[in-house]
């Protein structure tokens, strides 16, 4: 019996290997992904960004990890620590970058409830950040649909970017563990009682057919 339920892609967050490089190149590369950043990088800089994400795994057992989707690398989702200074740091931002093909899929979401999971009930976090340029729509409904709010007096001007630069004005959103320990209580009992339906409703069937 077919319910009618979506289907999405199983979503695998794992360490960088060394054959992701062509692919990682290729979506820094990208000007629609880079968009809202300062500028694509090259494939020198992206082999140095790549080692630099791996040696930071190994070293504290998370960071932001390569998210693989049907065997391919779709890009990145994880966890890392801002290297400027800024009134709201420091702290543990996520973050995501996924190639081009694998937009509009779900797959960010799939991937950054992940890495939520690993912040929170791993490694037992307090709160977590994210931010994005502020003309940056897709990110920030994303990060909106994980339930980051935004508080307009804490937007900024990004301090690795020169004054005057188109992107300079950024957005921040925060997420505190404990509003995550009630959404994902009160997302385990509808799953709960969803399967108590489907059970149910299987059982109907069943008695109809006999």
């Amino acid at each position: 019996m077919s319910l009618g339920l979506p289907s999405f892609p199983v979503t695998l967050l794992r360490q960088w290997r060394e054959e992701d490089l062509e692919a990682f190149t290729e979506m820094n590369a990208d000007p629609e992904v880079m968009r809202f950043f300062p500028r694509v990088l090259t494939a020198e800089e992206s082999r140095v960004s790549l080692q630099r994400l791996r040696e930071g795994i190994d070293q504290r057992g998370w960071g932001l990890w390569a998210v693989q989707v049907e065997g391919e690398l779709a890009g990145f989702t994880g966890l890392a620590e801002p290297r400027f200074i800024a009134p709201f740091t420091p702290c543990v931002e996520i973050g995501w970058r996924l190639r081009r093909a694998f937009w509009g899929r779900g797959i960010a979401h799939a991937a950054a409830l992940q890495a939520m999971n690993h912040a929170f009930d791993v490694l037992r976090l307090e709160e977590l950040v994210s931010f994005t340029a502020a003309g940056n729509d897709r990110s920030r409904k994303l990060m909106e649909r994980l339930g980051f709010t935004r508080d307009p007096q804490e937007d900024f001007l990004h301090p690795s970017l020169p004054e005057g630069h188109p992107l300079r004005l950024h957005v921040l959103y925060r997420k505190r563990r404990k509003e995550w320990v009630v959404e994902t209580s009160t997302a385990r009992e509808s799953e709960r009682l969803m399967e108590r339906g489907l059970q149910s409703a299987a059982s109907r069937a069943q008695s109809r057919e006999r």
